[in-house]
């Protein structure tokens, strides 16, 4: 790890691009992050999953997409955290543990 000296490696540090975690949802939970009702987005507890979020792993956003076309709404969700716990259902987490992703504020968007 680099140990920063000056004002001018925090500078250059704060122009870093940020890591970003890009994810595909449904029209309902994509318009319910949009709309700042749902602060949550969940992932099962699977080998790929625990392999993308571990904590080794540091993401600062979270890239939502909906659908898979060339002219498809998105959005860049500050990331603040990430956890394993029990989801909302009402949020669309199963009553089984979950990879929990802490949201924070949307960032930009195309909408």
């Amino acid at each position: 790890m680099t140990k920063l000296k000056t004002n001018t490696d925090i500078e250059l540090l704060a122009d870093a691009p940020c890591s970003i975690l890009h994810l595909t949802l449904h029209r309902k939970w994509f318009d319910m992050i949009a709309s700042g009702e749902k602060r949550e987005e969940y992932r099962a507890m699977k080998d790929y999953w625990h392999r993308r979020l571990n904590q080794f792993r540091h993401y600062d956003a979270v890239k939502f997409v909906n659908g898979y076309g060339a002219h498809r709404p998105w959005m860049l969700v500050e990331l603040k955290g990430k956890r394993m716990g029990i989801g909302k259902p009402e949020w669309g987490a199963p009553s089984t543990p979950v990879f929990i992703l802490e949201l924070g504020a949307i960032l930009e968007s195309n909408s």
